[in-house]
């Protein structure tokens, strides 16, 4: 079972494209938070959805939220998709895929392919929107729906 809605977001920890050390207990529960996992860096769905999150990332930084996004990725596949794209927000290596297991986020396709899911959570961590969707685009305008409603 993953996590739902109410749920508070469980502590982990990462590499972050930079190869330094992510420890979410230094942001959970001090902002409003869009995790999401993703399959893949450099694929057509993964970059247009980074890319969406980088063009409004302004936006979430407006309302007060931190975008983090998660794949299996390595953290040299991060830096050097993040330096490619311009990527401005927080991306971590969960290569043993213990954060994916940690939030349960299926995989799509029958099991094939990473799952995409989108989590957006309240100041004090709480889970407010799950979005489980492989439309890559339709997540950032439903994460900033969700993190407008939560600061209005």
């Amino acid at each position: 079972m993953g996590l739902k809605v109410g749920d508070t977001i469980p502590n982990f920890k990462a590499k972050d494209a930079n190869g330094n050390d992510f420890d979410s207990q230094n942001i959970v529960g001090k902002k409003p938070l869009v995790i999401y996992f993703y399959p893949k860096d450099n694929t057509p769905g993964c970059t247009a959805e980074a890319c969406s999150f980088r063009d409004q990332y302004e936006d979430f930084k407006d309302l007060g939220a931190e975008v983090i996004g998660i794949s299996s990725d390595s953290v040299s596949s991060h830096q050097q998709f993040s330096e490619q794209y311009k990527l401005p927000f927080i991306l971590l290596s969960d290569n043993d895929k213990k954060i994916k297991t940690l939030f349960g986020v299926p995989s799509g396709l029958f099991g094939l392919l990473p799952g995409r899911v989108t989590y957006v959570t309240d100041k004090n961590g709480v889970i407010q929107m799950i979005f489980d969707s492989m439309l890559a685009t339709k997540h950032i305008p439903k994460a900033l729906q969700a993190i407008q409603k939560l600061v209005s």
